[in-house]
């Protein structure tokens, strides 16, 4: 009898080894964009290098077009640990990571290669630290995302968007920055804008040179104005609670690989971004420029202020963009 005891003893721990090292772990990642966006790109790269780093153990499911539900969906989800990972850009976030409403301040970056530069290293690393806080883990900064003003006028000054009605991200810096320029922030579904545009029922809305393209605005739409009043980050975030159930080695993989696909969706969004540009002049689009663009930056700069205070260590985190700001213009 002790001897059959030993016998299965031994063959409960071969099973248990067994087991532990057939181990497989699947992963969800939803966005809300198409499958040729940088959201999609960025989150299937993830994936492959995630299968790949581990042998095939560890695999991930991309899931596009909202089918894991919007990112306020999926961002509740994560905190509440029913959601495994997301993409989002910055402003979908602000109601959850109050601190993140920094970066609706209007004209925060100069430009994207700026902002990617500073979201890179120890400023990007502050917002970064904020999240677990939310029960949420932030894995990388996808590219910074530059929305501009397209519609039936050119903007050369802020003079010229006054009395626009423009379709803007319904986030409170975003309201406020074209409220004060003299605009009529509008509040409207995205997917309602090409037919409003097309019916003339509103002026205008804001977007990327890529989405601006894919989602044929540059048929309804005769100018794209170089504004950039809003430059935002987009991240890949997973929930804390399914970070946390991970390995130190299996967290270690995950975020190396999360590294590599980030970096992989920045060169992507700037070829998307540079191929948008090159069709727009191709189909006869007006790309404005704005000839007085510091008019448009002092508009809003009652906003910034408000803004900040707002955010929770606000000024501290407004601070640090800015010092790091300065030091990228004195380090070109």
């Amino acid at each position: 009898m002790r001897l059959i005891k030993t016998i299965l003893g031994i063959g409960a721990a071969s099973l248990l080894l067994l087991s532990t090292a057939s181990h497989a772990l699947n992963m969800d990642v939803g966005h809300t964009l198409t499958t040729d966006s940088p959201f999609h790109v960025g989150t299937q790269k993830f994936a492959d290098i995630l299968k790949e780093k581990s042998n095939g153990k560890i695999t991930v499911t991309v899931f596009p077009h909202s089918q894991l539900g919007g990112e306020i969906t999926m961002i509740q989800g994560a905190v509440a640990g029913a959601t495994d990972l997301f993409v989002t850009g910055q402003p979908a976030l602000n109601n959850v990571v109050k601190e993140f409403l920094v970066f609706d301040v209007p004209f925060l970056f100069d430009n994207v290669q700026q902002a990617n530069e500073i979201l890179a290293g120890p400023v990007g690393d502050k917002f970064m630290d904020i999240l677990p806080k939310y029960g949420l883990v932030g894995l990388g900064w996808f590219s910074a995302i530059e929305r501009n003003v397209f519609g039936d006028r050119a903007i050369n000054t802020a003079a010229d968007l006054k009395g626009m009605k423009i379709r803007v991200i319904q986030s409170p810096g975003y309201v406020e920055s074209y409220k004060t320029l003299g605009a009529q922030a509008t509040p409207m579904a995205y997917s309602e804008l090409y037919l409003a545009l097309q019916q003339k029922v509103i002026d205008g809305g804001e977007t990327t040179p890529d989405q601006f393209v894919s989602d044929k605005f540059i048929e309804v739409s005769k100018y794209f104005n170089m504004t950039h009043i809003n430059i935002h980050p987009a991240l890949l975030v997973m929930s804390k609670t399914r970070w946390d159930a991970l390995s130190a080695d299996e967290q270690k993989m995950v975020k190396a690989a999360a590294d590599e696909a980030m970096a992989y969706a920045r060169d992507y969004y700037k070829k998307v971004y540079d191929e948008g540009m090159k069709t727009m002049a191709e189909k006869g689009v007006t790309v404005v420029y704005p000839s007085d663009l510091d008019s448009l930056v002092l508009a809003t700069r009652p906003v910034v202020q408000k803004l900040v205070g707002q955010a929770p260590n606000g000024q501290a985190l407004y601070d640090a963009v800015m010092a790091a700001k300065a030091k990228a213009k004195a380090n070109p």
